[in-house]
């Protein structure tokens, strides 16, 4: 619904802008170009679509191995202990823990199509347990708030799409994004932690998080202490091997547990070419509402007005043009990778803009999406501070985002 009215407003006020440069500006040029623009961007978004059919059929393919290999029961086991204590008023062992852990594991790994129909299924267990039918409880505005922070371990879509734009090392931004996730799902945890009065304290919660937030501050660190090449280099460097190690650990987990390797992949790589065909008519749509609203000056104009306002407390401006991304993720997952395309089509794949609109499209969900769907699904109808708690975890981010990609690639 939120793109609904998203993509109507690209049209309406790009028209008011136009009519107003014809009008006051005498710009006989802008519709001309508009109109122009819907033939560019229709033929842009069709060739990007068949572009990632072939990234998306093979990343797809290799997740299917390690599903069926076993790594997701592997995550689930792992993170287990945590979330007992997380989540204090499930009974232990309660059923629901299984399909809950499971959809953090399939979007830890990116596997979003996997991962919805087990949090939904997860949401049905939770409402069973709520004793307001109609408020959020406790345990489901944290599984809700974890699962719109986005934390994720392989950012197929990023990549596939940063691979179709010409990027030099379409994973280069694996890691920053990996760092950016850490801090939105933390600001998000602790967030609802305060809320809760869930004790962060806790030996068996200050050991996962003490320890991640441990390894992320090191990491951060030694990249701040070597130069930007280093950074850069070391970065595609360690971003390529970890990729391929996952690639090596799910086949060989694959082996060990007897599945047909090959079939599993063809398997998921069926489901990959699918994806890759159907969200054809949505990037045509929304490239074109986005080529619109540029051409007409709205966008450019939105972008200066922001790089005036952060202009003004004398920090550096550059990342002002990937903004508009972030901006539109918690409203719409298609419309912020609408405009990641085009940051990547008008700056390049490889530029420090385009890098950064790929670090804000991966660094969060799609709040408002997200909340919408899983709490309609059980007809909550008082959300509580599931929001608040979910644009924070947004906002933070955005603002790691935005000094990662500067330690990265600025």
């Amino acid at each position: 619904m939120a793109l609904n009215y998203i993509w109507i407003a690209f049209f309406i006020i790009a028209f008011v802008v136009a009519l107003i440069k014809l009008i006051f500006l005498g710009d006989m040029e802008v519709f001309p170009a508009m109109i122009q623009s819907t033939f560019d961007m229709s033929k842009t978004g069709f060739e990007l679509s068949l572009a990632l059919t072939g990234v998306l059929t093979l990343w797809m393919g290799i997740m299917r191995i390690g599903e069926k290999g076993g790594v997701v029961a592997i995550i689930a086991r792992a993170v287990s202990p945590l979330f007992t204590k997380l989540f204090p008023e499930i009974p232990k062992d309660h059923p629901v823990f299984g399909p809950m852990v499971m959809n953090f594991s399939m979007n830890f790994l990116g596997l979003d199509n996997a991962a919805t129909p087990l949090g939904l299924k997860a949401m049905t267990g939770l409402q069973e347990l709520n004793s307001d039918k109609d408020t959020a409880s406790n345990a489901q505005i944290m599984f809700l708030v974890l699962n719109t922070s986005g934390l994720t371990l392989i950012p197929v879509s990023i990549m596939a799409y940063r691979a179709t734009e010409g990027a030099a090392n379409p994973s280069d931004v694996f890691i920053p994004i990996l760092l950016a996730t850490f801090f939105s799902t933390m600001a998000g945890l602790i967030t609802v932690a305060l809320y809760q009065k869930i004790n962060l304290f806790n030996k068996t919660i200050l050991a996962y998080l003490g320890s991640l937030t441990a390894f992320i501050t090191l990491v951060i660190y030694y990249f701040q202490t070597i130069s930007q090449e280093q950074v850069q280099s070391i970065s595609s460097v360690a971003s390529s091997l970890i990729l391929f190690g996952v690639i090596i650990s799910f086949i060989t987990l694959a082996l060990k547990n007897k599945v047909n390797v090959y079939e599993a992949f063809i398997e998921g790589a069926k489901d990959g070419f699918s994806i890759a065909i159907k969200i054809i008519p949505y990037l045509v749509a929304i490239l074109v509402g986005i080529g619109v609203f540029r051409q007409s000056g709205a966008f450019d104009g939105i972008v200066e007005g922001l790089r005036m306002v952060f202009g003004l407390t004398g920090m550096n401006t550059d990342f002002v043009d990937a903004l508009p991304t972030a901006i539109m993720k918690p409203l719409s997952g298609g419309g912020a990778r609408g405009m990641m395309v085009e940051s990547m089509r008008t700056f390049g794949a490889d530029s420090f803009v385009g890098r950064l609109a790929s670090i804000f499209q991966g660094s969060t969900e799609t709040t408002f999406y997200v909340l919408a769907v899983y709490f309609g699904s059980v007809n909550i109808k008082n959300s509580r501070y599931a929001v608040t708690a979910g644009l924070i975890a947004d906002l933070v981010g955005i603002i790691a985002a935005i000094f990662i990609g500067y330690l990265f690639f600025h």
